[in-house]
């Protein structure tokens, strides 16, 4: 059987007629790409309507034509063979000495034409004849159809690390990360499908943290681009700090398939919120609030209308008042749409031209509030007719080309992710009298063998025990088998801050003398944003005697800078995310243990997994007193079950208790408006020294701090 990736295509009605074709001819195997590849020229770039990869047929070029015009036909045929070779030939793993070992064929694919006609080895064929011109064609060196398939499957080597390490010890750290980095390099064909794979109307990408979530994004964002220059494409994102990391990776991306830079006219990279003073400033609801003619928030103003779920609330204002269309995209593109509300992605909808071009990607698990995303129908609403706007539609296997799931990670290791996942749903945390001990869970079961998850032992099934692991396939083994999981993943409690600090510091001295990591390999974060600056001084100050320059993300850099040169990057969880490094510090992580009530425990546990996911070799999860004890405790347990999830899985009654259970938590808010009245006067003197930025703090937090201000306030 085929499998048929349809991605982009000026050519809809002979692509799907092609499509067709090979959908009922089961007999045949291998690889049907629409729209797919796209070959840099020095003319420009050049795209193949569709391509065939076959163990017996090698690959086979098809040249569509929507009617029956086959007028030059021979030469468009030579052009598409010299263009596919001349790129193949860059491959040394397809040729022997000067010969390539890659038969290639081309056949124009007219559906509409009447006759079929041959003349002179040109292939020219419509729909009742493709079967015997498929036949004649045969490719005896088979033996290269693997490397040709992970040649032509390898969208991007954009992975590949652009500065050459020059590791001299062979075991060590910087080594040992050379030959990740070159595993990982490209793109595996679950995630080219997801960047090629195009539908008309709305997409969602759903996988876990470091299945190449952000990369395929940016990529897809690039390949649409290359397909149809003349489109108005968004993407957006909620971190600042992914605006350079986006704008770097879809430049590389057309560069390397089309041989030109992008049009930053037609295609634009813009923050959600956004505000007045030009392209820099530009967001999707500025953008939306400009084009209906309505009223436009500020942060500052909107806070005043909504005391919580701010951004969420002044989009559902706008929507309410949008007084008629605003279509001005081909196709706008989201990141951590987890992140998001409803009605910032029904805005979106509602500024796409038909056919509606909305491609969201989300991981439920790195959501750092108490909200979850509904379902399309729910999100998108129904019609004047009733009918929903939105639907996905299944095949009879259970896949879709609208919803599209992640299920390998290429970041994080087995025990790093399955840590990252049993610490952020409390599968091993002790229960109480008012908890279950689990945080969380999924709503769906079945999500656990999507996100790579399989079942070892027993049952997905209320109140059953059941054992997960994740296996090679979707944690590839190259991933820990470089280092032993005690380096791996390591959990330390401090008695005091000074010793947690004075420990990292030398960790980070150890890394770059002795280990050979470079600076731009390490992050230090804290989980929690309110004390970022304050919390990672100490240590910042001990590299700085040890001559080793650091920079808060976003503070001593633009809030769109993630990582600087030569420098050792410390950043709170918000701006964390999206990004990775080979080395990851967690400090404070006992503030990631437990909260004055189950739902905020929730939002403190996801704080930790996040964090946790950035890495993509090392993790160190530091804190200090009894609740990091209690967390190295939990997590000794995740490594006695050899990193698989072992528990009980809780009743519909039970799930619904981590959800509204509520302890007395009058003391525990007195301690919470004291400290954080305590800490009033460093956050207005870092707002205005431009030192701190909205975005960097958990809404419902500033909305919790604003609210106990403003009681107090009544009571002078």
């Amino acid at each position: 059987m085929v499998s048929i990736v349809t991605g982009a295509t000026h050519k809809p009605m002979a692509s799907r007629q092609l499509a067709d074709f090979f959908e009922s001819h089961t007999e045949w195997d291998g690889y049907l790409y629409i729209g797919y590849p796209i070959i840099g020229t020095a003319d420009g770039p050049y795209p193949i309507d569709a391509m065939y990869l076959s163990r017996g047929k090698g690959l086979v070029i098809f040249n569509l034509v929507e009617n029956a015009d086959i007028e030059n036909y021979e030469e468009k045929q030579d052009d598409s063979y010299n263009k596919m070779e001349a790129k193949l030939r860059n491959f040394k793993d397809l040729m022997y000495k000067r010969d390539l070992c890659i038969k290639i064929s081309v056949i124009t694919f007219a559906p509409a034409l009447r006759e079929a006609v041959e003349e002179d080895g040109y292939l020219i064929c419509n729909g009742d004849n493709l079967d015997k011109c498929l036949n004649e064609i045969e490719w005896s060196n088979s033996e290269y159809f693997e490397k040709l398939v992970a040649v032509l499957q390898s969208i991007s080597t954009i992975r590949r690390n652009k500065r050459k390490r020059n590791a001299l010890k062979e075991d060590s750290k910087g080594a040992k990360l050379k030959l990740v980095e070159d595993s990982i390099a490209n793109l595996d064909s679950q995630q080219s499908r997801a960047v090629i794979e195009t539908f008309e109307g709305v997409q969602r990408i759903r996988g876990l943290a470091g299945s190449g979530k952000t990369i395929v994004l940016a990529l897809k964002t690039a390949y649409l681009h290359a397909q149809h220059p003349e489109w108005k494409i968004a993407v957006t994102f909620n971190t600042r700090a992914l605006k350079g990391q986006f704008r770097q990776l879809i430049n590389t991306f057309t560069i390397e398939q089309t041989g030109e830079e992008p049009d930053w006219d037609n295609l634009q990279i813009i923050h959600a919120w956004g505000a007045p003073g030009g392209e820099y400033q530009n967001g999707i609801y500025y953008t939306f609030c400009t084009l209906q003619g309505i009223n436009y928030y500020d942060y500052m103003s909107a806070r005043r209308l909504y005391s919580e779920n701010t951004f969420g609330k002044v989009c559902e204002k706008a929507i309410n008042e949008m007084n008629g269309s605003c279509a001005i995209y081909d196709a706008i593109l989201v990141d951590e749409a987890q992140d998001f509300s409803p009605h910032f992605l029904r805005m979106c909808y509602e500024l796409l031209k038909e056919p509606k071009r909305l491609v969201y990607a989300y991981d439920e698990l790195q959501n750092l509030s108490t909200q979850s995303l509904p379902s399309p129908e729910e999100i998108f609403g129904k019609d004047q007719m009733g009918n929903y706007r939105v639907s996905f539609s299944y095949d009879k296997s259970g896949k879709s080309k609208q919803d599209i799931i992640l299920d390998k990670c290429y970041r994080n290791s087995r025990p790093a992710l399955v840590t990252a996942h049993a610490l952020g749903f409390g599968v091993y945390r002790e229960k109480s009298d008012n908890s279950i001990g689990i945080v969380q869970m999924f709503e769906n079961k079945e999500l656990w063998e999507d996100v790579g998850y399989r079942i070892k032992e027993g049952q997905l099934e209320d109140g059953k025990r059941v054992i997960l692991e994740r296996d090679n396939d979707s944690s590839p083994e190259f991933l820990e088998s470089h280092s032993s999981i005690d380096d791996l993943v390591i959990f330390k409690s401090f008695t005091t801050v000074e010793e947690q600090s004075k420990w990292v510091a030398d960790e980070i001295q150890k890394n770059l003398q002795s280990e050979e990591l470079r600076l731009d390999d390490i992050i230090v974060i804290n989980p929690n944003p309110l004390t970022t600056r304050n919390s990672v001084a100490p240590i910042r100050a001990l590299l700085y005697q040890k001559e080793i320059p650091s920079h808060i993300a976003g503070v001593d850099t633009s809030p769109d800078v993630f990582f600087a040169n030569e420098s050792i990057v410390f950043t709170g969880i918000y701006r964390a995310k999206g990004n990775e490094a080979a080395m990851v510090y967690i400090i404070n992580a006992q503030d990631c243990y437990s909260a004055y009530d189950e739902n905020e425990i929730a939002r403190v546990r996801n704080r930790l997994f996040t964090a946790i996911t950035r890495s993509k070799a090392w993790v160190r999860v530091l804190g200090v007193g009894n609740d990091m004890d209690n967390l190295v405790q939990e997590f000794n347990k995740v490594k006695a079950h050899n990193f698989e999830l072992n528990f009980i899985y809780p009743t519909k009654d039970e799930r619904e208790r981590m959800n509204i259970v509520n302890r007395d938590m009058s003391k525990a808010q007195r301690n919470v408006l004291k400290r954080r009245q305590n800490n009033v006067s460093d956050l207005i003197k870092g707002f205005e020294e431009g030192q701190l930025y909205v975005e960097d703090f958990d809404e419902e937090q500033l909305e919790r701090l604003r609210s106990i201000l403003g009681k107090g306030e009544k009571n002078v």
